[in-house]
């Protein structure tokens, strides 16, 4: 091991991906030094280290978001438009979608969303305002009674340690990792009916119960070319197991069809490459349409890989029994599954056309930064979580759970707003899919703030929801939501030399904090009313993209108690 340094800040924040750097900036305008670390060595999470397209709400491009997260996509469509060769027709969309998408109205390529990061912190890197450490993992965490008082992180390239004290600690990190090296309470998993009240929750507690996760990859198609991957290890497994919810081995074109819960075959083309909206593979998450670029230099598509046939249910990544070996394994185990699945479609997945394969299915490596062409990191869809102050439920937010036209429910110590469906994927403890249509919610403060904890604060999907209600605050701009409520409240604590339970003791500051979101930072803490009681199934189809997720309620293993 190497050398020890020390550091100290107003704000430390561990974790880079979008909640750990929307919290750094919030902070870093107000007034605060942040220290902000990410373990590998591109900031931005699952939008970029994990190559997932932003997955987000239909309202999204109608000003019902904070002007950070604006900012962050008017930015990536700037960034097309100064440095990619677009047709004319193009350039002049103020709502440019590189990829055109199905996902999401901007689908991009990760190695963008990088550079946006960068330039969002430029300026306040340079006033030393926010130091990054990149590659850096926390390894240790002291406490004194119920405080954090200092983290030590290990660079994982030099092997030396820093050891950082702040007056406020922020877990940013993927898997809530400071929740478990700091004794800070919290969950893992389902919890039970009797526990939450939810429908739609475990009978049973289950510990083991968490969403499969992802090892994306980005794609381009050469036909007539042969860039066939090494047939990995494990392929043999992935092409004749078959788990007892899914409807055929994942080296296959069958899914699950969350609308029925039945088997349903997928197709990686449907038809013309150039076409827009097409319910493929292939156009579900492409984030580069070559029908928007000089096709003298752009002359193929290129979409990212994160579909249902390489989610990894295997194992889970945090709980009890759950060393680093077995981690390790996990996730290698992850990265094999890609890699398989991609040889399959390279070599044996049928055809239209009577044949099999397409060797013309390219990897891109200098798109996510890595030799082997899949993402730096897994996507990760569940984290520890704290025990709260308060727990948002699923009745709080899903539609089937509301009587109609009542929208969620409304927090008086609302620091942010979001949308998603509780989407949960298939899970470790072979729970199928669980998709409810959700209204447009809250975040509250008091889902902010551990039962015990005065001077930690959850920044990315470890806030105090449930295994159910995850499944809806765990996306992009939600989580960019939470981290901007967390550097908010940090600030106002700091500022105002007070801590976070004493504001969600107090009525006061609550509000002081709400007006320093809505006031100084222009954040929306609530939505419009005609907004907040719109099934997002009922919104206008001109305001409403192509969705990843069908809006409405599936029927999940699982039988709700009402």
């Amino acid at each position: 091991m190497g050398s020890t340094h020390e550091r100290q800040t107003d704000l430390l924040v561990v974790g880079g991906g979008l909640g750990g750097v929307a919290a750094a900036l919030t902070a870093a305008r107000l007034g605060l030094r942040v220290v902000l670390t990410e373990e590998t060595d591109w900031l931005g999470g699952q939008l970029t280290a994990q190559s997932v397209p932003s997955d987000e709400h239909p309202w999204i491009e109608s000003g019902h978001t904070s002007p950070g997260y604006h900012e962050l996509r008017t930015r990536i469509r700037d960034y097309y438009r100064r440095n990619y060769p677009l047709r004319p027709e193009a350039l002049d969309i103020p709502t440019l979608n590189p990829g055109l998408g199905n996902v999401s109205r901007l689908c991009h390529e990760p190695r963008v969303g990088v550079a946006v990061i960068d330039e969002l912190l430029a300026g306040y890197r340079s006033a030393g305002r926010i130091t990054v450490l990149y590659e850096h993992v926390p390894v240790a965490a002291a406490t004194d009674g119920d405080r954090i008082t200092a983290v030590t992180l290990e660079n994982r390239r030099a092997g030396t340690r820093t050891t950082v004290t702040a007056p406020f600690v922020a877990d940013a990190t993927e898997l809530g990792d400071l929740l478990e090296l700091a004794g800070v309470e919290h969950v893992v998993g389902a919890e039970s009916q009797a526990e939450t009240g939810e429908p739609y929750a475990s009978p049973v507690a289950d510990p083991t119960d968490q969403q499969a996760i992802t090892w994306c990859f980005p794609l381009e198609y050469r036909p007539g070319e042969e860039h066939v991957v090494d047939r990995p290890a494990s392929y043999d497994h992935w092409k004749t197991h078959v788990d007892p919810f899914w409807p055929g081995p994942q080296l296959s074109w069958e899914k699950i069809d969350i609308h029925t819960m039945k088997g349903r075959t997928n197709r990686i083309f449907e038809t013309d490459l150039d076409a827009v909206h097409v319910p493929d593979l292939w156009h579900f998450r492409r984030i580069r349409a070559r029908s928007q670029f000089d096709p003298a230099l752009v002359d193929t598509d290129i979409t990212l890989v994160n579909w249902p046939n390489v989610d990894y249910w295997e194992t889970p990544l945090v709980g009890a029994g759950i060393d680093e070996e077995a981690r390790r394994t996990a996730l290698r185990r992850c990265r094999e599954l890609s890699l398989s699945y991609l040889h399959w479609m390279q070599t044996e997945a049928p055809r239209p056309d009577g044949g099999h394969g397409y060797p013309g299915l390219r990897l891109r490596p200098d798109l996510t930064g890595t030799e082997d062409g899949l993402a730096k990191s897994a996507y990760i869809r569940e984290s520890r979580r704290i025990r709260a102050r308060f727990t948002v439920l699923e009745q709080h937010v899903a539609v089937v759970d509301r009587p109609d036209g009542e929208g969620a429910v409304q927090f008086a110590d609302s620091v942010g707003i979001g949308h998603y469906n509780i989407d949960l994927h298939p899970s470790t403890a072979g729970v199928n899919y669980v998709n409810l249509e959700c209204y447009p919610f809250q975040i509250p403060l008091g889902a902010l703030v551990p039962v015990r904890a005065r001077n930690l604060l959850p920044a990315n999907k470890n806030i105090g929801t449930t295994h159910i209600t995850n499944g809806c605050y765990r996306l992009h701009p939600v989580e960019w939501s939470i981290g901007e409520a967390i550097g908010a409240l940090a600030a106002y604590c700091v500022t105002e030399r007070t801590e976070p339970h004493a504001v969600a003791d107090s009525a006061e500051r609550t509000a002081d904090v709400q007006r320093l979101l809505t006031g100084k930072l222009g954040i929306p803490v609530a939505w419009p009313d005609d907004i907040r009681r719109t099934r997002p199934s009922q919104a206008v189809s001109g305001a409403t993209p192509v969705l990843a997720k069908p809006r409405q309620r599936s029927v999940p293993t699982m039988t709700p108690t009402s």
